[in-house]
């Protein structure tokens, strides 16, 4: 095989990889965004309850 050849594939090979870890690190970021949501979510309820009925 080519040196041409053997750099396409081995670039490839790379992307390849890089893409599946990006795409991990996208999936992390927007998992740890629902869970931050949900946990405050939770925390304002719970400060709510605790405080008494603040709506009147």
């Amino acid at each position: 095989m080519s040196a041409g050849a053997l750099f396409g594939m081995n670039f490839l090979a790379y992307a390849i990889v890089f893409v599946m870890v990006a795409a991990l690190a996208v999936a992390a970021c927007f998992i740890g965004i629902k869970w931050r949501k949900s946990k405050d979510a939770k925390a304002v309820l719970e400060s709510g309850a605790s405080e008494g009925n603040i709506d009147g």
